[in-house]
């Protein structure tokens, strides 16, 4: 898939972990820690544990539970350690791109995980390799960020080719002001733990507490499912250390408060909360404001599991509409090693989802989804749907049209080749074959949310981007950007 600057695309939206523990288990803490967080990446997954000596790096290709075993985490021994998620697009998915990454900063290893997308790599790259000639150690590192698709190796690079001190808190201050964009970062040396948030706050990213210890999650989730009590979010702009000492906080920059929006309409799991807020309410509430946009005449309302379930019952409750199961989800269709043949590949759909003929045959539909992207799912969805017996399908999406590409760490499409630019909301219906389209208006999507507009980046949906996006990129969309 092309791409302008293609270095400089999101290629993931992942989940990180970090713990700082003495006394417990922390590699199979942060097993299921990343468990949590699965839905958020499953390319590739990792951990490094430390026991005050050194660091160990496991990582490869595959899901959590594909990646690691009894004897793995066994093997993983400490009292901190941080672990990952990845998604990625094809071009990127390889081992050399899985996280945590290993380098060597001020004498000392550093293992990093990091969530979300520089918009400045292009800069910093060229500043590194001007001010830092590689040679000696430094060698390895300048080389690995030049010619690595992800972030992590770049900030690393940064890190590691740090010229005026050993201090790493110190050597971390003076690198995270140079990083454009949106960032959760978790990090480790041999002794502590080191979290950091965009100015922005764009990804989520909170800190817990353990009877023993501390734990930063990408989502609130994460820290239930270890038994840890929620503390705080990180604010934005926030640079967290945790070691024998306790836990000590310093603002790297200002907080300009600007969260993904579409975290609440489908990224994080239904069961966190995010800036206060628990997800599933938010979601059945912007299910709700669809059906005043957006009524329809029809005898069920059924979701697109498991993203458009609960969106889905906001629009039975307040449209008055029974509310459905019409489509079963394979719980199990998820990464694979395994590809299908043609004619599997030709049932597209199917593989994951399996309508219910005996609750759609004959009845008029509300299907209830959180986007369209491309269309081609809806397509194939709604020819599956009426070749099981709908008499009428109306779909409905809990988010507005996706018209502009995410530069913050989601892997959209190019605009190019989205369905929303240039086509009105009954030419995309006509597009996928449908007998009515509606999606709730931003306006409304805000006010279910519960945020005003300067808190929220919404760009995907009008084009607004709060923080720089690369020259070319904005060049190639035709947007203009201040020049500081």
């Amino acid at each position: 898939m092309s791409h302008p600057e293609a270095e400089d695309r999101p290629r993931e939206e992942c989940g990180v972990f970090g713990v700082y523990a003495p006394g417990e288990v922390v590699s199979k803490l942060t097993y299921f820690g990343l468990f949590a967080l699965q839905h958020r990446g499953q390319e590739s997954a990792g951990m490094a544990v430390s026991d005050g000596q050194r660091i160990m790096v496991f990582k490869d290709m595959g899901l959590v539970s594909q990646v690691f075993n009894e004897g793995a985490l066994s093997s993983l021994t400490g009292h901190l350690a941080i672990g990952h998620t990845r998604y990625s697009t094809a071009g990127a998915s390889v081992w050399q791109n899985a996280q945590p990454t290993f380098s060597q900063v001020a004498g000392r290893g550093v293992a990093l995980a990091h969530n979300g997308n520089l918009t400045n790599t292009r800069e910093l790259r060229a500043t590194l390799v001007e001010d830092n000639p590689p040679n000696g150690e430094q060698q390895g590192g300048l080389r690995e960020a030049m010619d690595s698709s992800n972030d992590t190796a770049l900030i690393s690079a940064l890190m590691a080719a740090h010229p005026q001190t050993d201090d790493i808190e110190q050597i971390v201050l003076d690198v995270l002001p140079k990083l454009t964009g949106a960032f959760c970062l978790v990090f480790m040396t041999e002794t502590a733990l080191y979290a950091a948030r965009d100015p922005h706050g764009v990804r989520p990213l909170v800190l817990g507490r353990l009877e023993r210890g501390w734990v930063v999650a990408s989502e609130t989730a994460a820290l239930d499912i270890i038994g840890a009590t929620f503390v705080r979010e990180v604010e934005p702009g926030e640079f967290i250390v945790i070691d024998a000492a306790g836990l000590r906080s310093t603002r790297f920059a200002s907080a300009r408060l600007k969260g993904c929006v579409f975290e609440y309409v489908y990224l994080a799991r239904p069961d966190t909360r995010i800036a206060g807020r628990p997800v599933q309410p938010t979601r059945v509430q912007i299910g709700r404001q669809l059906a005043i946009e957006h009524p329809a005449d029809a005898d069920i309302v059924i979701p697109v599991p498991d993203s458009g379930t609960p969106a889905a019952l906001g629009y039975a409750r307040q449209s008055g509409i029974q509310f459905a199961i019409g489509l079963v989800k394979n719980a199990y269709v998820g990464r694979t090693f395994i590809q299908p043949t043609q004619t599997i590949r030709q049932l597209g759909i199917r593989l994951k989802l399996n309508p219910l003929r005996e609750v759609i045959e004959g009845r008029r539909l509300v299907v209830v989804d959180d986007s369209i992207v491309r269309g081609n799912t809806q397509r194939a969805l709604i020819r599956m749907l009426r070749a099981a017996g709908a008499a009428e399908v109306h779909v409905r999406i809990s988010s507005p049209p996706v018209e502009w590409p995410c530069f913050y760490g989601i892997d959209f499409a190019t605009r190019a080749e989205l369905i929303a630019p240039g086509l009105s909301v009954a030419e995309i219906a006509q597009a996928i074959e449908a007998d009515s389209l509606g999606f709730v208006s931003l306006d409304g999507l805000r006010a279910a949310v519960g945020l005003d507009a300067e808190q929220l980046c919404s760009a995907c949906f009008d084009g607004h981007y709060p923080i720089r996006i690369p020259s070319s990129a904005a060049a190639t969309l035709g947007i203009k950007q201040e020049t500081a």
